[in-house]
């Protein structure tokens, strides 16, 4: 061959791979740009007729006596937190006030629920329950114990062996590995103080959970006491972000316990597609030196897409039609939409989902409303037929962009959510299944738990948020995935625009930081499904009404699922025995004696060696 064709064929040769390389490129930049997408519609997320949460509740036996007294500030927000636990975990329970009520006879319940640190209040019947207990009776100590004369009678029987009048600083908790998923490891309190009873335990007390300090004071222990048990909670916190640690003391009672939960994570990205987000842009021109509209583009949303390949996420993002402050009803349409294109489809390309947000980011609340300085900036709506017009040009809007896929959620603007705008939601707009708000109760905030409203909304909080998580956070993410085997999650674009969200930090280092946090929830949970926000709703739903009844036999554990749709999933921690064949369902192991069950079938059956 001569030198002049084999040039040619070289030629000819390098052409090809630079078409196919080419091509390859384009295609790659398709799917990350969504400008082709495909869509798998999800069938049957949604339950039809389902009873609300209080509906099932209020259907169950309440073989739980849960004993407070109304004068007590700390065994009121202790019987705040246990009422919500005890639904949660579908556990019937008659709720008795000790200062105006006789308490009943102990026999007539399974289990025991004591909100008191002062037991003098319970008199004689203090006495009895110890007795009641050793008979075959189970009792949890939820709130932190004060030594007094009573206490002092029975406190060996708890498996103390020698205490103080004085309380110990509770600054980390540390948890046993096999307690808790996401054990071995110690969480810092935000605000802690002195609010654990000082004592040292006999040697026949199973300690749980314990002071990360050089005392090692007890926080939570479990004591056997003829046929029944004590269980004692000892760390005083009585708010949301700790509930996790009370369902798991409170499966520590029985020889089984199962109850539902979620199996899910979500992440939502708020205002997301929206405009151009306006702000500070002071700390992307210092480290990228681009525009905010670059940035977006070229840094945060691939990073972003790069943990979801990494982990599984799929996003839900938020939509804002527009930025503007008017409130009055008179609703006009975006008319660039190009940014929204480029994102919402690659959005959808990469598996996410859209939702709804605001036509602005005003919160529908009405007129008559004084944000003060909470929300400065923020407008009231002139009535209810303004929020409905804004509503219904955001669906209008977002719908006429994005055909294809689920649209079913409303992520109320900085969640603050009025009541008369959620009867907006609820009376205009049934294709609005879920609202995801906020975990915490806040001013202005709508709160939410993880339930089927009365009106048939389902309601599913993120309990977490941004890119980098404090001890507050990581307490509650830890908590959560053991109380509803869940994590829900929302960041802002404008995170790295405000310097009270981390802006100063720059995008490198949040996004460093948001990895790191992800990286550690799927070590500790590898399995948890990742869901979109409509996923999540559909889970809600089928866990919020869900009923367990269990039976133990001479062969294991047979449960009963009331209200069971296709798919359930149940905690279940085995304190006497192992697992063996399951029948209508699979069982993951978690951490200790603690297991996950995907039901498959309203009855269940677990072998137990």
């Amino acid at each position: 061959m001569t030198k002049k064709k084999r040039k040619i064929l070289y030629s000819k040769e390098s052409i090809i791979v630079i078409v196919i390389f080419l091509l390859l490129s384009a295609v790659l930049w398709i799917q990350k740009s969504g400008e082709q997408y495909t869509v798998n519609p999800e069938k049957n997320i949604y339950l039809k007729n389902a009873p609300s949460s209080n509906a099932v509740f209020d259907s169950l036996a309440q073989d739980n006596l849960v004993l407070y007294d109304e004068n007590n500030d700390t065994s009121r927000r202790a019987k705040e937190q246990f009422t919500q636990i005890l639904k949660d975990m579908r556990m019937g329970y008659r709720l008795v006030d000790i200062s105006k009520e006789t308490i009943p006879n102990f026999s007539d319940y399974k289990k025991v629920v004591v909100l008191l640190s002062d037991l003098e209040g319970m008199g004689d019947k203090a006495l009895e329950m110890v007795d009641w207990v050793e008979q075959g009776g189970n009792v949890l100590f939820a709130v932190t114990l004060s030594k007094d004369s009573k206490l002092t009678e029975i406190e060996q029987k708890l498996g103390v062996s020698s205490s103080s009048f004085e309380n110990a600083y509770v600054k980390k908790i540390y948890i046993d590995k096999d307690f808790m998923i996401g054990g071995g490891k110690s969480y810092a309190i935000d605000g802690a103080f002195h609010s654990a009873w000082s004592v040292t335990l006999s040697s026949d007390a199973k300690v749980h959970a314990w002071t990360d300090d050089e005392a090692k004071t007890p926080l939570v222990w479990e004591k056997k006491h003829g046929q029944g048990k004590f269980v004692v909670d000892n760390f005083g916190i009585y708010e949301r972000a700790v509930r996790g640690l009370y369902a798991a003391s409170y499966s520590l009672m029985t020889s089984a316990t199962a109850y539902p939960v979620i199996n899910g994570t979500t992440f939502y990205l708020d205002d997301f597609p929206s405009p151009v987000p306006a702000g500070d842009a002071t700390y992307i021109k210092r480290d990228y030196n681009m525009s905010i509209s670059d940035f977006y583009t070229n840094i945060w949303w691939p990073d972003l897409l790069k943990l979801a390949e990494t982990y599984g996420i799929k996003y839900t993002g938020g939509v804002i039609e527009n930025y503007e402050d008017d409130t009055s009803g008179n609703v006009h349409s975006q008319k660039d939409v190009d940014r929204f294109k480029y994102f919402g489809k690659s959005l959808l390309a990469n598996g996410g989902e859209i939702s709804y947000h605001g036509y602005n980011h005003q919160p529908l609340t009405p007129k008559g409303v004084d944000y003060g300085d909470e929300f400065p900036t923020y407008k009231t709506w002139k009535d209810k037929k303004a929020m409905a017009s804004a509503i219904s040009e955001l669906l209008r809007f977002t719908k006429e962009l994005f055909p294809k896929g689920e649209k079913s959620i409303y992520i109320p603007p900085s969640n603050v959510l009025s009541k008369e705008g959620r009867e907006v939601l609820r009376e205009k707009f049934p294709e609005i299944k879920s609202i995801a708000s906020n975990y915490f109760p806040g001013k202005f905030t709508y709160s939410q738990e993880f339930e089927v409203a009365d009106d048939g909304m389902i309601e599913q909080p993120r309990i977490v948020s941004g890119a980098s998580w404090d001890a507050y956070s990581k307490l509650t993410v830890f908590s959560e995935l053991n109380m509803h085997y869940v994590t829900t999650h929302f960041l802002h674009p404008d995170d790295v625009l405000d310097e009270d969200r981390g802006a100063k930090l720059g995008w490198s280092k949040l996004y460093k930081d948001f990895q790191n946090e992800i990286e550690s929830l799927y070590k500790v949970v590898p399995n948890i499904r990742r869901l979109t926000g409509s996923e999540m709703a559909g889970a809600v739903q089928r866990y919020a009404i869900l009923t367990i009844n269990q039976n133990r036999t001479d062969t294991g554990l047979e449960l009963e699922l009331g209200n069971f749709h296709n798919q359930a999933y149940v905690m279940i921690r085995l304190n006497e025995g192992e697992p063996g064949k399951v029948k209508g369902g699979k069982l993951e192991h978690l951490t200790g004696n603690l297991y996950l069950l995907e039901a498959t079938s309203a009855k269940v059956s677990i072998e137990v060696k």
